[in-house]
């Protein structure tokens, strides 16, 4: 679990206050109305400042907005009616002048809504996936916002069943989110996970397939995995503590209930999450526990799951690795000896298997770096990256290898991982960003491939009449940042064109550049769309991740300013008419950005920002502090640490300048971005923007760190984003924004 999208996912004790409503610029309470055509920008809210001193490693500094985190924030997260009514005041006058600021638009939101949803099949199905006498695959009926599960007999279209039916678990419920979901081995049970706040915090439910009734006492504060012992006996299960943290490891027996679970594991380390998984060869249940500097894995036989997990290989500071057993022999994942980019080792010795055993396998080599191993009975699988592009190699138990290639300049993949071992088949999925989806299955033997399904864009799409390009910008330090670019062929180059730059840059995780149904909207509307691929992501390797994290966590963020020039000098944007746009860990990205170079901006979308960076990583009752202390460094110990983030951190640097036009977005119930975080920056950055550009901030109440749940819910709020990013440039069709009254 980490501040990511979107992602793939960010404050000291509150002060208490009684605060009335939330007052306008005028003093008084109340709900901006939307603006007539032409007419000036309604007044915002006002937040009033409180200050509140905070002393630390002798370090002193106020903030004004700490009233804004509630201080029975645990609650609020599973139940959003115990707010503070003060807190609840200020969301919704914010909530209020967003829309009324955004009212002109509305319009537009609508058409942006339709033309989204009108490149989605609405009936969609998945491929389907064998296991034995069947096949299990999900389909979405026309206007559902959520997918029905099902299975029928392996190579028939007849005799489907449901398995789980969303859309009727999800009716009247303001959101819906289903985790794992999965079959038990010997078919007869179906469980899922379920989230009806978006504060992840799940109950696990068991479904009996024949007689469609679901079992009593569920597992409760699950984090949402959980895995069937291969024998269909037993059940494990994570569980989530009151700080949101997956600690324990329960099982009990698979019709069983509470007062039948047994702990088996805890993880004592308030650093570590935990993670539960089990080998493809079906023989071995693995307890996963770690952070971004060290893991420690646990192993138990499948053939007797009641023992008691055996540790793999000790932890050991900076030693990572995680476990695939193939060919009567372990496989290791490592950075040992300095691997930094990976390399496989190996130990036959499958009972003895502590870090003295394991001998090379797969040397390490420089810029490739290895994502992962996948195991087949005949195969081992490995999905590494490249230049800063993925690929598949495919070994046989001879030790002859070979490369699944792509012809694209720039594309994505993923291995879509199956049921079965004893099979010569591998499916993946491929898409760039002019071409859609393909499922394709391939014969790891005959190399031949079968493509399974290819994403239908109902509404139609050419991928002619579209370009994707890469290149690279340089940083300042000389090092080589890759861009890529999707257009629409003929798009002139002379900076006419408004650009939409994006870029995450955090805990190695790479942004793909692959195909999307939504930022078409804007690419056929005449933008550009460019993923700045910066430091702090994997794009070139774990060294380019090592590069953008803790001391040297600036190098995310003067990336990206040299990725924006570099397009400004190549004719795909011009100063002042660039929408910046990052979620998560990226919207400190957007935000560290618009206090170093406002000028750069027109407009910035700031989605579910990890934005209040030192007073987040100094809070250790919050989900993500102790376990992110790796990835930021620790600023409750270490001065070092604390002054690095202090100068970068996006709400600690506001200061009086010229700000683009932003949009910051949070969900009440987010565990990983909590609600204050963004609501705590739009208070701070609107008094203090020179500019006259507005500044809004979007609160969904009824959803956390994903947004709206349902597959349409989503996309208006893409619509919306969009919308406000038109109206930043100031687009014919969407107007701009008029001077404040």
């Amino acid at each position: 679990m980490n501040r990511r999208s979107i992602l793939q996912a960010g404050a000291a004790a509150p002060v208490l206050l009684a605060l009335g409503a939330c007052a306008t610029a005028t003093g008084t309470p109340g709900s901006p109305a939307a603006p007539a055509p032409g007419a000036p920008m309604p007044a915002p809210p006002v937040a009033p400042k409180i200050p509140r001193t905070i002393t630390q490693l002798g370090r002193t500094r106020t903030d004004d907005y700490a009233w804004l985190k509630d201080d029975n924030w645990q609650q609020v997260m599973r139940d959003p009616a115990v707010l503070k009514p003060e807190i609840r005041a200020y969301l919704e006058a914010e909530n209020a002048y967003m829309k009324a600021m955004l009212a002109p638009t509305e319009a537009l939101q609508e058409k942006l809504f339709q033309e989204m949803k009108g490149r989605i099949k609405e009936d969609d199905s998945t491929v389907p996936d064998a296991d034995g006498p069947w096949e299990y695959y999900t389909r979405f009926d026309t206007g559902a916002e959520y997918p029905k599960h099902y299975r029928r007999p392996r190579g028939r279209t007849d005799g489907e069943i449901v398995l789980l039916d969303e859309p009727a678990l999800a009716a009247g419920k303001a959101h819906f989110d289903v985790g794992a979901a999965e079959h038990s081995p010997d078919h007869t049970l179906y469980a899922y996970a379920v989230d009806t706040q978006g504060s992840e915090y799940y109950e696990i439910a068991l479904k009996d397939i024949a007689t469609g009734q679901t079992l009593p006492d569920g597992p409760k504060n699950s984090y949402g995995d959980f895995v069937f012992s291969p024998d269909s006996r037993w059940l494990f299960w994570l569980w989530r503590d009151e700080e949101g943290r997956p600690k324990k490891v329960y099982r009990r027996p698979i019709r069983g209930g509470a007062s039948d679970d047994v702990l088996i594991y805890e993880e004592k380390d308030a650093g570590f999450f935990v993670g539960l998984g089990v080998t493809n060869s079906r023989e071995w249940i693995v307890i996963g526990a770690g952070n971004q500097e060290q893991s420690e894995q646990l192993v138990i036989p499948a053939r007797t799951p009641t023992v008691t997990p055996r540790v793999f290989a000790a932890r050991e500071p900076g030693l990572r690795y995680d476990i695939e057993h193939w060919n009567d022999a372990w496989y290791i994942r490592t950075n040992a000896d300095g691997a930094v980019d990976f390399k496989v080792m190996t130990t036959t010795a499958i009972a003895n298997t502590q870090r003295r055993h394991w001998v090379d396998f797969l040397p390490h080599e420089p810029g490739r770096l290895i994502v992962g191993l996948g195991a087949f009975k005949n195969h081992l699988v490995r999905l590494e990256r490249v230049n800063a592009l993925p690929r598949i190699v495919v070994r046989e138990k001879s030790g002859a290898e070979h490369i699944v290639a792509f012809p694209e300049e720039a594309y994505a993949l993923a291995l879509d991982g199956g049921y079965e071992w004893d099979t010569p088949t591998m499916r993946y999925v491929y898409n760039s960003p002019t071409t859609p989806r393909s499922w394709v299955d391939y014969d790891m033997t005959t190399r031949a491939r079968t493509v399974r399904k290819v994403q239908e864009i109902p509404s139609g799409h050419d991928p002619a009449k579209y370009v994707t390009r890469r290149f690279s910008a340089k940083a300042a330090d000389g090092a080589e940042v890759p861009i890529t670019v999707l257009m629409k062929a003929g798009t002139p180059l002379d900076g006419s064109a408004p650009l939409l730059l994006y870029g995450y840059g955090s805990y190695g995780i790479p942004m793909e550049a692959s195909f999307s149904i939504r930022q078409l909207s804007l690419v056929d509307r005449g933008w550009i769309w460019a993923i700045a691929h910066v430091r702090g992501g994997s794009e070139k390797g774990w060294q380019w991740f090592l590069d953008g994290r803790k001391e040297k966590k600036v190098n995310t963020f003067t990336d990206f300013i040299a990725c924006a020039e570099d397009l400004i000098a190549r004719g795909y944007g011009r100063k002042g008419r660039i929408v910046a746009y990052g979620g998560s860990a990226g919207g400190l990205l957007v935000g560290a950005v618009t206090n170093m170079r406002p000028d750069l901006w027109a407009g910035v979308i700031a989605a579910v920002p990890f934005v209040d960076v030192i007073n987040t990583m100094s809070d250790t009752s919050l989900p993500l502090t102790p376990p992110e202390w790796p990835e930021w460094g620790n600023p409750i110990e270490d001065p070092a640490a604390y002054d690095i983030m202090l100068a970068y951190s996006p709400y600690d640097q506001i200061a009086p300048r010229a700000y683009p036009a932003i949009l910051a977005t949070g969900g009440l119930s987010d565990p990983r971005v909590t609600y204050w975080e963004p609501a705590k920056y739009v208070a701070k950055i609107r008094p203090n923007s020179t500019s006259g550009r507005p500044v809004l901030l979007k609160i969904n109440m009824d959803a956390g760190h994903g947004g709206a749940s349902g597959r349409f819910d989503f996309l208006k709020e893409v619509a919306l984003d969009y919308a406000f990013a038109l109206r930043a440039v100031g687009s014919a069709e969407a107007g701009a924004f008029t001077p404040p009254a």
